[in-house]
């Protein structure tokens, strides 16, 4: 019998967003934790290459939808690498890759896709090699319309030492 005090999950849409550094990496395991909990729901895994990154990739680009052949490869090569193999089967992962204002592309696709979570590290590849909870994460914490889950790597650090 099921518990008539459990509601159905608000979370249909869960947003995962990717700069390949190590808190994402260790972030996309609360994504797959929220994903597998609610059953039916949608993980979107998202990158976006930051625009100063987007004008030198521009000199290469061929609109092969919008990004670059060769760059889309290495990152299709990464995320089969790092992330596929951490997704259960039969979860519904859809990836994109964006080219922009990492942030502003990042709450734009959100709200495309009407999202429900969003999940995000809070240290990553920053300007000159930088870590601090700054601009992608903190302007998407203040700015989305909807919830947002900010994983800090020292969290990784507590959980092993538990």
């Amino acid at each position: 019998m099921s518990d008539p005090t459990l509601h159905e999950s608000p979370y249909k849409r869960i947003l995962f967003c990717t700069d390949f550094s190590e808190n994402a990496d260790f972030a996309f395991d609360f994504a797959i934790d929220a994903a597998r909990r609610r059953p039916g729901c949608t993980l979107y895994l998202l990158h976006v290459i930051p625009e100063p990154d987007a004008q030198f990739w521009k000199t290469y680009i061929y609109e092969v939808d919008g990004i670059d052949a060769k760059a889309k490869e290495d990152i299709d090569a990464l995320i089969a690498e790092r992330y596929l193999p951490r997704v259960p089967e039969g979860m519904d992962l859809q990836i994109a890759m964006e080219i922009g204002k990492d942030y502003k592309k990042i709450l734009e696709f959100a709200e495309e896709k009407d999202v429900d979570l969003i999940i995000i590290g809070r240290q990553g590849r920053g300007a000159f090699g930088k870590v601090l909870f700054g601009n992608v994460t903190e302007k998407v914490a203040r700015k989305a319309e909807c919830a947002v889950l900010v994983v800090p790597l020292t969290f990784e650090k507590k959980i092993a030492g538990d």
